[in-house]
C-alpha cells in the first residue's frame, strides 16, 4: 500500500484516492484546444500509480508520446460529503506537489472515440509525489510559483492564483459528487507548457517557498 509522507515526521498516511482535476487552468485549457470549462473536470488515478521524488517514470511500451502536468496536490484529513466551504477549508490537511504523467497519443484516440481516459492517466508510474507539508506549517496564499524545468530547461511556470478553481472550491464541487476521506489526493490541475518527454530526461518541479521533486524517466 502507498502512502504520504510527511516532511519532518515519522509519520506515513495510506493513500485512498487520487481524484484529479483536468484544465483548471485557461491557457492550458487553450494550448490542448479544449474549452475552458463551467465546472471541474474530474477523473481518478489509482494508488498504485505513485512514486516519490527520485524514483523513476517508466515509458510504457504502448505509447510514444508521455507529457508532464506538474500540480498543487491537496491531502485531505477527514471525511466529508456533500461540504459547505467552511468545512471543505477544514478538510484540507496539507499540501504537495504532484505529477500527472499523461500519455498524450494515447489520451487523443481515447478522446477521438469518446472512450474514457483511463488508460492514459492510470498506468504504473504516472503519479509522482512529493513529501507533504501540513497546513498548519504552510500557508497557502496562492500568490506561490509552480514551475517544471527538463534537463533544466524552463517548461512549465505559473501562479497558482491563476486556477480556475481554487482548491477550497475544488474540495467543494468534489464532496458533492462523491464522499473525501482522510487520506484522499487531490491534483488540483496543471498550467500551460505541458511538453513530451524523452528516456533519460530528468525532471524538477517546485512550489516557490513550499516543497520541490526530482525524477527521471526510463
Amino acid at each position: 500500500m502507498k502512502s504520504i509522507r510527511i516532511r519532518n515526521s515519522s509519520k506515513e498516511i495510506p493513500i485512498g484516492k487520487i481524484v484529479c482535476v483536468g484544465r483548471n487552468y485557461a491557457e492550458h485549457a487553450k494550448e490542448l484546444g479544449n474549452e475552458i470549462p463551467e465546472k471541474p473536470v474530474i477523473f481518478l488515478k489509482p494508488a498504485s500509480s505513485v512514486i516519490y521524488s527520485g524514483d523513476k517514470i517508466v515509458y510504457p511500451a504502448f505509447s510514444n508520446e508521455m507529457h508532464h502536468e506538474t500540480e498543487l496536490v491537496l491531502l485531505i484529513g477527514k471525511k466529508i460529503k456533500d461540504a459547505d466551504e467552511k468545512i471543505s477549508e477544514v478538510a484540507i490537511a496539507g499540501y504537495g506537489l504532484g505529477l500527472d504523467m499523461t500519455l498524450r497519443d494515447v489520451q487523443n484516440e481515447l478522446k477521438k472515440k469518446g472512450h474514457p481516459w483511463t488508460i492514459a492517466k492510470c498506468f504504473d508510474t504516472s503519479a509522482v509525489l512529493s513529501d507533504f507539508v501540513l497546513k498548519e506549517n504552510f500557508h497557502l496564499t496562492l500568490d506561490e510559483e509552480i514551475s517544471l524545468t527538463v534537463n533544466g530547461e524552463l517548461r512549465q511556470k505559473e501562479k497558482l492564483n491563476m486556477m480556475l478553481f481554487p482548491p477550497i472550491k475544488i474540495v467543494q464541487y468534489i464532496s458533492s459528487l462523491m464522499t473525501l476521506e482522510e487520506g484522499d489526493l487531490i491534483f488540483t490541475g496543471t498550467p500551460k507548457g505541458v511538453s513530451k518527454v524523452e528516456r533519460g530526461d530528468k525532471l524538477h518541479a517546485e512550489i516557490s517557498g513550499m516543497t520541490y521533486l526530482d525524477c527521471s524517466v526510463s
